[in-house]
Order: structure tokens, then sequence, then C-alpha cells
């Protein structure tokens, strides 16, 4: 007996899995997790499924992550939330938005569960997860421990973190506690935000114009199956930057701290000619070439084999290697998305 995970990813991909388990608590879910592996099959933790290509069946167990609950601790310079790792983000984001606690409004429309944004330190027009979490707690799924990392031990970086490295087979994120100030500031470095007025604008305004780009412009999946941004924006060096602005002077680029310079990797398909280009079933979406989109009943294959032609054309034409920022999962669990379409 096999089990359709076709409506538990958002690129509505056809697969299965060998067993299927909710868990809606930690204990649940760790011992949910050593049953499978006691049976010797793999395991794969699924929260919204907003960012995985399943490349095949899964040969092993699916454990849903349904672990609820949103606790506030009002203090006198910011609010304290504790988030249940099977909390849906964007009802999070309404959620603070309803009780006049803003700081999360840049993150609207991002598809998937609380407990997915500290793996990818989630992020969009100029805020981070990392700019507001103070700390994740996660089960140690062979004991069943709960314990609790700061948001300097999660080890955040450009949609990484440490539970994509050490932490990925041992630990699952059970909750995340979030740390908004109540001197809010607004950010408005990108995008359509950049024409409001600093002194003036308000959190619902922030939130409806992110809400406003992000419907406007990417594909919703439960009308057009995709993953949402399936590339990460490649963070070159400065040599490597100023080459390409010699070139192409209107080129986006966004300087980061550490001296490096980020690019946008839209724009860099964008001006390969890509927006609408069709492999099977699969296409670079009409509007945002970041996002590849299930035209009509794609498979994997035909994913993969257009991601392999995007990140080709777009080496080729500028000698910069685009890397996915979906997790690609195989019948044992996750493979290098890399190596998978290089």
């Amino acid at each position: 007996m096999t089990i359709s995970l076709k409506t538990l990813n958002t690129f509505n991909l056809q697969a299965t899995a060998r067993n299927l388990v909710q868990a809606s608590t930690p204990a649940q879910l760790s011992a949910a997790w050593q049953q499978a592996t006691a049976a010797d099959l793999p395991v794969l933790i699924l929260g919204g499924g907003s960012n995985v290509l399943f490349l095949d069946d899964f040969s092993g167990t699916v454990i849903l992550n349904r672990i609820e609950g949103i606790e506030v601790t009002d203090k006198d310079d910011a609010w304290h939330l504790h988030v249940g790792a099977g909390e849906n983000w964007h009802q999070l984001v309404e959620y603070t938005l309803e009780r006049n606690m803003p700081g999360l409004e840049n993150l609207a429309l991002i598809p998937g569960c609380a407990g997915s944004a500290p793996i990818q330190n989630i992020g969009a027009y100029g805020i981070e997860i990392k700019h507001v979490c103070d700390y994740v707690e996660c089960v140690e799924l062979a004991t069943g421990e709960v314990v609790r990392l700061s948001a300097a031990e999660c080890r955040f970086g450009y949609r990484d973190s440490i539970f994509k490295h050490e932490y990925q087979d041992r630990y699952a994120i059970t909750a995340l506690g979030l740390r908004l100030p109540k001197a809010w500031q607004p950010v408005l470095s990108y995008g359509d935000l950049t024409r409001l007025t600093r002194e003036t604008v308000t959190p619902q305004q922030v939130f409806d114009a992110v809400c406003h780009m992000r419907m406007t412009r990417l594909p919703d999946p439960k009308i057009q199956g995709n993953a949402g941004s399936f590339f990460k924006n490649p963070v070159v060096s400065e040599r490597a930057a100023a080459t390409l602005l010699r070139d192409y002077p209107g080129a986006p680029h966004y300087p980061q701290p550490d001296g490096q310079v980020k690019l946008a990797a839209g724009w860099l398909i964008d001006r390969c000619e890509l927006k609408g280009f069709r492999m099977g079933g699969a296409a670079v979406h009409s509007q945002q070439a970041l996002v590849l989109v299930n035209m009509d009943n794609a498979t994997s294959l035909d994913v993969v084999q257009l991601a392999h032609e995007v990140r080709q054309r777009v080496g080729d034409k500028f000698g910069i290697w685009l890397e996915p920022e979906v997790r690609f999962i195989g019948p044992q669990g996750e493979v290098s998305a890399v190596e998978t379409i290089s």
C-alpha cells in the first residue's frame, strides 16, 4: 500500500510514500521517527510541502509536522511569540498584524509552515527570519529530548542554517521564538515599498503592498503548481559584480555586509529570454522568471530538465551558476539539488 503525496507538495507533482504519519506534539514526532528507523525505513519530515521537489516515490515514512499553538508574551520593549512549527506562516503574519504587533509584514504570503522558516532562513523584501528570530526549539529524534537553540546557534546564512547541515537528520523543529520590537521600523528598500513614505507608512500598508506584489507577480500554487522561488539569488564577489555591471549597468545588485554582492536570479534568467520557456509539462513562469511552474501535469523529470536548461543558459551567458533554493527529495531522502541539475 502506498499513499499519494500529490496534495502535500505545492508543485502538485505525483509521488507516493510507503507510510504517512501526522504528528501534533514533539513526542509524537520523535516516536514516529523512531518507529520508522527501527523498521529500517527512510524518514522525511514535511511541513507545508512548499519548498520540495519529489524526484521519485518516497520509499519510507513521511511525517507531517502539525505542532500548533501561538503564545504571546508582552514585554516593555517587544512582543515575544512562541509559535508551533505546524502553524501556517502567512496566517501567523496576519495574526500579528490583527493584534497590532508589526514586524513580519514584509514576509507576507510566503507559503509553508512556521517550522520551515528557520531551515531556509526565509526572506523577502529586505527582511529575513534571522532579523526577528529569538530562538528555535527542536526535538532530538533519537531521544525525544527537546532543545532550544539561540538565533546565533542557528548559524543563519542566505537561505541557510544549521538545520541544513549537522542538525538536518538528527533534529526536527518543533517551535520558534520570535521577537517583534515595539519601536517598529519599516523596511522599504525593495520593489513597490520604495514608493511608500517612511514617516507616515503603516504596517498594514506595507503588508498590503507586499501581498499585491506577490499576488500580481507570482502564481498561486493552488491554481498553478510551483514551489515559489526555484533558484537562490546568487551572491558573487565585487569583481564579478563589477564585470556584470560594466556590460549591464541596470542590473539589480545589492551590496552585502561581507563585501560581496547579491544579484537577482530572476533578472539573469529573464535576460536569457526564458520567460514562458517550456519543457514537457514544466515552464518558466511568464511573469516571474525565478519561478518554475507545473503547466500541464509535469513530471519531476520535466522540472529537473527545465532547471538544468535555465542554469546552463544563465551560466553560458553570464558565467554565474545558479543553485536551487528548492529541496530535492529522492526515494531515500534529500539529495544534492545542484548535482541533480548539473
